[in-house]
């Protein structure tokens, strides 16, 4: 499988923001330990962060014209209010999966509602890093139906 794997603000800051929210798991070792998860499953896995909006649409379109099978969109903050990123996941009928480090429904209460994840498959919140690969399992069994 081609999987696309999206990491939207601030996520290139763990290890550094909130480690009681996020833990002390650096940025570069979570997408070391997406890769190598991939890797094991025999998925071509690309990883992409940005803290602009914008450049998240244009990954995603990237997606659709690069003929990706799945994509993991980690949206961070734009998750409650980015209805750019919602259109963008529907227009390319690409199956995604929407993954939070944290347990976004534990936390403050504009952080509950997700205006994004209604575009994807499923969503996962609250297993850390492990999210990531939980969802590669998510696409490889919505892909295999």
């Amino acid at each position: 499988m081609k999987l696309m794997i999206i990491n939207g603000p601030n996520i290139n800051m763990l290890g550094i923001r909130e480690k009681n929210v996020y833990g002390s798991t650096d940025f570069d070792e979570v997408c070391s330990y997406i890769k190598e998860e991939g890797k094991k499953r025999k998925h071509d896995v690309t990883l992409f962060q940005s803290n602009i909006e914008g450049e998240i649409i244009n990954f995603l379109q990237e997606a659709y014209f690069e003929e990706y099978d799945g994509v993991i969109i980690n949206p961070g903050a734009f998750t409650h209010y980015s209805y750019a990123i919602y259109d963008a996941i529907k227009s390319i009928s690409i199956p995604t999966v929407e993954v939070h480090i944290s347990n976004i429904h534990s936390r403050e209460d504009f952080r509950h509602k997700s205006v994004t994840a209604p575009a994807c498959v499923a969503q996962l919140c609250g297993c850390g890093k492990l999210g990531y690969v939980l969802a590669m399992d998510v696409l490889e069994d919505k892909l295999s139906k």
